[in-house]
């Protein structure tokens, strides 16, 4: 235990905490964004990134990753808040993490291994490209001082690290400019501009719905919804930030964590979030390996809110999005142009209906979701090609059947069998084969029916043991049909 606590809590405190504070300045205009989005008082937000990543830091299974409200969440939630209000939307990011809960007690995090490394690649790079793209509107068409403050954010990001590491350049930069901003005066937008922020801590309160099946018929499909996609961003930023610090986490323990979290934040008038993996990155790129670097961040943004919002507000928003545009840079996979090249081509085009499809719905869960159903398709119809060998001397007849027989590939194997011989010794042999599922059962048996009407004598032989018992077990053939070797 205590071994445990010193490397996920105690290992270089102070890089974590000064890890913690940049990502805390980064989530507020990003909370109060999403809140707009939502329909929803910019509190709500900010509440909920303040609740969720606290919780977290405690009960996620992925030390040094941030989690807080974010914009696929907001999104989703926007019709309810429409229709039925704040307090339906409460009680519906109850019932998420109540689902979240579950589905991690069932082990949701095992899905994980499905998801192929062209889905993943599509992924990352989705997210690079949706966080340039989100931070475009704080950048152009504003004043030449806003580009110049952009400019010199990168610059600063960009170089400093090469020659001071002891300050996290991102904070560095956010300080500094502020300062100039707030003594010199430039035409740029702040934080202040998206919205109002109230000094005001979070308090414990019940949603005002009716506790009926009227209101689950309500709150149920948006939960659900809520609760798949917060897990897919949180499992998918989950195995990122493992790779980037050459560590493992419970992806189980991740998944309960999220609906923990959620649930809390529900009760104290907080949206709902999952983990933010342009934060995430932030983080672990400012340093950051362990839980207080996530503690810091929740802790810090309430009191940057409470102590520190007459300064807060006069961030300039420039840059913000400077600092963001560097971690899209670094989000991106800029490898993928050599995979394109080298890659089969189905992996490709997984990799590109990945990209395209988080781009047009802005929605990454949707977008990994159909990248890992084209990368079954696709991987289904690679392996149904299935080659039928035949050998014939006089009434003896052999066919040698090579391949995986399931769904897809039974017409495959079926095309190639002549049905019209008759009179005949006939054995299927299925040495180089293997039956998968019961429309590959259903196929033999067609095959012996139509042969036996035929006057044909038909034998099935070399099933390995798997293909055997599921023979024996779903088969209608007579059993005098099947021989384990060679007849």
């Amino acid at each position: 235990m205590n071994v445990l606590l010193k490397e996920q809590w105690l290992k270089d405190p102070q890089t974590n905490i000064l890890a913690g504070i940049v990502v805390a300045l980064a989530l507020i205009p990003e909370a109060i964004a999403f809140s707009i989005i939502a329909g929803v008082d910019p509190m709500v937000g900010l509440y909920a990134s303040f609740i969720i990543a606290v919780t977290i830091s405690f009960v996620g299974g992925r030390p040094a990753m941030i989690s807080a409200a974010t914009g696929a969440i907001a999104l989703l939630i926007l019709p309810l808040v429409k229709e039925h209000g704040v307090d339906y939307l409460l009680a519906a990011t109850i019932l998420m993490g109540v689902i979240q809960v579950a589905l991690g007690l069932l082990k949701v995090g095992r899905l994980m291994k499905f998801i192929p490394n062209s889905v993943m690649i599509g992924f990352v790079n989705a997210l690079g490209i949706l966080i340039f793209m989100s931070q475009i509107e704080h950048i152009f068409g504003i004043s030449i001082d806003t580009y110049v403050y952009v400019i010199i954010t990168l610059l600063i990001v960009y170089i400093l690290p090469r020659y001071f590491k002891a300050i996290p350049a991102p904070l560095i930069a956010i300080v500094l400019l502020t300062i100039i901003y707030m003594l010199t005066g430039a035409k740029v937008n702040t934080v202040g501009d998206l919205g109002e922020i109230k000094r005001s801590l979070p308090h414990l309160l019940v949603p005002n719905v009716p506790l009926n099946m009227e209101t689950l018929s309500i709150i149920f499909p948006y939960s659900l919804s809520m609760a798949l996609v917060g897990l897919v961003e949180s499992l998918l930023t989950a195995k990122i930030v493992d790779e980037a610090t050459d560590t493992f986490s419970s992806k189980n323990k991740e998944s309960r964590g999220q609906g923990i979290a959620n649930i809390i934040a529900g009760f104290f008038g907080g949206m709902g979030g999952c983990a933010m993996i342009g934060q995430s990155i932030i983080n672990v790129k400012s340093g950051a390996t362990t839980r207080l670097s996530t503690l810091t961040a929740g802790v810090f943004l309430m009191f940057l809110i409470i102590v520190l919002g007459d300064y807060v507000i006069q961030i300039p928003m420039p840059i913000l999005a400077g600092i963001m545009v560097m971690v899209s840079i670094g989000t991106f996979d800029w490898g993928s142009f050599k995979y394109i090249k080298k890659a089969p081509k189905t992996d490709v085009a997984v990799m590109i209906i990945t990209v395209l499809m988080v781009i047009f719905t802005h929605n990454l869960a949707i977008g990994v979701i159909v990248g890992v159903i084209f990368s079954a398709l696709f991987f289904a119809t690679k392996i149904s090609n299935v080659e039928v060998i035949k050998y014939e001397v006089d009434k003896y007849v052999k066919y040698q059947v090579k391949g995986q027989i399931f769904f897809v590939s039974i017409d495959s194997m079926m095309n190639q069998i002549n049905l019209n011989d008759e009179n005949k010794k006939i054995e299927i042999d299925f040495k180089n084969a293997h039956l998968w599922d019961d429309s590959a059962v259903e196929a033999v048996d067609i095959l012996i029916r139509k042969l036996n009407e035929k006057n044909n004598e038909v034998y099935v032989i070399n099933l390995n043991d798997d293909s055997h018992k599921i023979i024996s077990e779903l088969s209608s053939m007579n059993q005098k049909h099947l021989i384990k070797g060679e007849s």
